[in-house]
């Protein structure tokens, strides 16, 4: 069932949305027969879509109501592709362990209205003055070893940017998912950071002359370091049998901005540290 995580879904890990259903514990051989979740096909693909409202921008005090879309799709437990997860290769999977190449987007940063392209409602003018930041490639790997029966997950990444941002991007990420011994009910609550070189931060905290004469902002260089840390948490309900019919997500995350860049002039001024979104999604998953 943890392929119907949305994360976006930026909200749960890579590795909850790959793994699927135990059956509950058996009385008789018969029963574990009708307990046991179909077999899965080799290509999976999970449509999904996820309203979320959040901080317009990474560090915005307006909020925005946009609706993402959500396609997964997974071969085995060894290739996933999907939006918020990347495109990634289990290359090595094996005694908890996976370990891999990764390469993710990062979508544009329109300054008219501080938006993504899936903004729906909402916006916010802080960002007049400071320019588009571009579409932006990020190209590198992942590590995540899973403990207790694969109830407790770490993962790390580390990414090398190109286009929107030339930064190196460190995602970290420790989070503990669980079920009703029935799978009618799934849950998982975690703990993350991210880090960033001064290419990254530059790029989406900096105000350099230029900008500093369009927006009447302070001059303001960030350095590398600590972008936010925070915790999330989400709530999974399979609809029909083994979530034949799909499932629902309702997801929530916290996140606090670090001194690096919560010292920028455009933080301090038009901004907050302080980051809450939540949102609602339904995923559906069918083999190929």
């Amino acid at each position: 069932m943890r392929r119907f995580l949305l994360p976006v879904l930026l909200l749960s890990s890579a590795a909850a949305a790959q793994q699927g259903p135990a059956p509950g514990v058996p009385t008789s051989i018969e029963a574990a027969r009708q307990q046991r979740p179909p077999a899965s096909p080799d290509w999976v693909m999970t449509i999904g879509i996820a309203p979320i409202v959040a901080p317009v921008w990474q560090g915005s005090r307006d909020h925005g109501f946009s609706i993402f879309p959500d396609l997964r799709i997974n071969y085995k437990d060894t290739l996933f592709l999907s939006i918020p997860d990347g495109l990634g290769w289990n290359m090595i999977n094996q005694d908890g362990w996976k370990i891999g190449p990764l390469a993710k987007i990062r979508f544009r940063r329109q300054q008219d209205n501080g938006g993504s392209p899936f903004l729906i409602a909402g916006g916010s003018t802080a960002l007049q003055g400071m320019g588009d930041v571009g579409f932006a490639g990020e190209f590198g790997g992942f590590a995540q070893k899973s403990f207790v029966g694969g109830k407790l997950r770490a993962r790390a990444e580390l990414r090398q940017g190109t286009g929107g941002h030339d930064g190196l991007i460190a995602d970290t990420n420790l989070s503990w998912n669980d079920r009703k011994r029935d799978a009618s009910l799934l849950w998982s609550a975690g703990v993350r950071a991210t880090w960033a070189s001064r290419d990254f931060t530059n790029a989406y905290f900096g105000v350099n002359a230029a900008q500093s004469v369009a927006t009447g902002l302070p001059v303001s260089f960030t350095e590398g370091g600590l972008v936010s840390a925070g915790v999330n948490a989400s709530l999974v309900k399979p609809l029909g049998r083994f979530g034949k019919n799909g499932a629902i997500t309702l997801f929530t995350s916290y996140d606090r901005l670090g001194d690096v860049v919560a010292r920028s002039s455009l933080i301090q001024q038009r901004g907050q540290r302080d980051q809450f979104a939540v949102g609602l999604a339904y995923g559906y998953r069918f083999g190929l």
